[in-house]
């Protein structure tokens, strides 16, 4: 007989939290029209996506002109770095970021690099997958514009160095600091202080879908990527995905509100995992012990990503290899080549990623069905 679904892919998207989906519908029904519109109902849209954005604002200390919501991180992490890449394109063009970025942010900076000239700096990790200070600050010219390094690793779960980075930019640089958020937000505690821009995508946290916000400091001058009219503070034009935006801040709270309970369990289900894959002979954890508690990356020595994933899936196990943007490449994960590991430990990976639903039981059946992918599929590669 079948297992239930066992859900182990949280980092990729996460269940819909109840309290929203239902908040969600209510809105589709009673508040369908157009938030830039001058009559009535149209006026009260607005004035219900004024108040999220007035609610995200202050669950997050930043002012509610500092919010843009956006269509997903991946646009909030282009508007921000291309935004301001473009600002400045006739001034200075060097800019930094890591060489395990989410794809979303390499993507933009080898756009900017092979079609408008930029310099680019990629930074290397260390073993754990976090950026090295040192060349960091090496790195950091006078004509640098930007600064863009995720909070935690998508991949392997790893976390940087944030806080002493930011510090050290807003006092001997004249750069912005751009700090993708999105597996940091409701996993660890967030400061955005002295942070420039910040992007957080609501379906990491039990939230829709195809909503997200930008957190952009009010001095800072973007070039719109999206032209229109005036909406989200002339910043990003387009017709408001209103009800969402209106249920970002409901999402926010509630991650925010069950954060603490949720870690502690996540914690002690990636250390109980551990302990039952160090029996596995062949077996590799990639996550240093100081990674985010709710994912874990590891590799099978003698069976590939794929493989893997689709023997996982026919006992009804969902996982993934590397991110899920990139979960249909063959080429290996690029996060763990940065971090040093072998071309086989990089196509041998696949990544669990926990969340508060889960349980020991879950773990225990994926550890049983591991051994028994390994003992019929294994093979020497």
């Amino acid at each position: 007989m079948l297992h239930n679904q066992v859900y182990f892919d949280n980092a990729s998207t996460t269940k819909l939290n109840v309290e929203v989906k239902n908040t969600y519908f209510k809105l589709l029904d009673e508040y369908f029209e157009n938030s830039e519109s001058l009559y009535s109902n149209g006026v009260k849209v607005h004035q219900l996506v004024e108040k999220s954005r007035v609610a995200v604002a202050s669950i997050l200390n930043v002012e509610a002109k500092e919010i843009i919501f956006t269509s997903c991180a991946s646009e909030a992490n282009s508007l921000a770095i291309k935004g301001i890449a473009f600002k400045y394109l006739n001034q200075n063009k060097h800019l930094i970021t890591s060489k395990v970025e989410h794809s979303s942010v390499l993507n933009a900076f080898k756009q900017l690099e092979e079609l408008f000239g930029f310099d680019v700096t990629y930074l290397d990790v260390d073993k754990s997958g976090c950026v090295d200070y040192n060349q960091l600050v090496n790195a950091v010219r006078p004509e640098t514009i930007l600064v863009s390094i995720m909070y935690v690793n998508n991949e392997v779960g790893s976390i940087n160095q944030i806080d002493k980075i930011k510090k050290y930019i807003k006092k001997e640089s004249n750069a912005f600091l751009h700090v993708d958020c999105v597996q940091a937000v409701g996993k660890i505690a967030v400061d955005l202080s002295d942070i420039d821009l910040a992007s957080i995508s609501a379906h990491k946290l039990n939230g829709l879908k195809g909503s997200a916000i930008l957190m952009k400091r009010k001095h800072i001058k973007l070039v719109p990527l999206i032209s229109g009219g005036q909406q989200e503070l002339n910043t990003r034009g387009g017709t408001s995905n209103a009800c969402a935006n209106i249920v970002f801040a409901k999402t926010l709270r509630l991650a925010l509100e069950q954060m603490h309970g949720s870690q502690l369990h996540c914690a002690k289900l990636k250390e109980y995992c551990v302990t039952k894959l160090s029996e596995i002979e062949g077996i590799s954890i990639n996550s240093s012990d100081d990674s985010v508690v709710n994912i874990l990356n590891i590799s099978c020595a003698n069976l590939y990503s794929e493989v893997m994933m689709n023997a996982l899936n026919q006992k009804n196990i969902c996982i993934s290899a590397q991110s899920t943007c990139h979960s249909k490449s063959n080429t290996g994960s690029y996060v763990l080549k940065c971090m040093g590991y072998s071309e086989k430990i990089s196509k041998t990976c696949i990544r669990l990623s926990f969340c508060k639903d889960n349980t020991l039981d879950e773990i225990d059946y994926f550890i049983n069905s591991l051994k028994e992918i390994i003992k019929n599929y294994g093979t020497n590669i």
